[in-house]
């Protein structure tokens, strides 16, 4: 369906020269196998990272929502600029993940998680 590639067809749009524009909707794709060495926090969970982590992911949450509904609309100059915008919180997030996530303050995992 043409959904599940909406996100990155906006990512391919918002960039003016063909070639970068495919690079980046590439870029967008693969980041995401890199997702286990760019996070560099101890605590795995969600639940008991820092506010700098939930704050990313909600940023990164909608600009991926905002970048699968504008794949599906006709390209425009509005479109474009949201477009473009998304695109850097995008990647922004994979970017500085190395940094928000080492220097956060994260709560303790619980006993029943940590003993074995």
């Amino acid at each position: 369906p043409l959904w599940y590639f909406a996100p990155f067809y906006a990512i391919l749009r918002a960039v003016p020269d063909k070639l970068m524009g495919v690079m980046a909707m590439g870029g967008a794709i693969g980041v995401m196998f890199l997702l286990p060495w760019l996070d560099r926090s101890k605590v795995r969970s969600i639940r008991y990272r820092g506010p700098l982590t939930k704050i990313a992911v909600t940023l990164f949450v909608i600009a991926f929502l905002v970048l699968g509904a504008l794949g599906t609309m006709p390209a425009g100059d509005v479109e474009t600029l949201i477009a473009r915008i998304c695109s850097v919180i995008y990647f922004g997030f994979f970017l500085l993940m190395p940094i928000y996530t080492s220097i956060e303050n994260t709560l303790p995992e619980p006993d029943r998680v940590t003993t074995k």
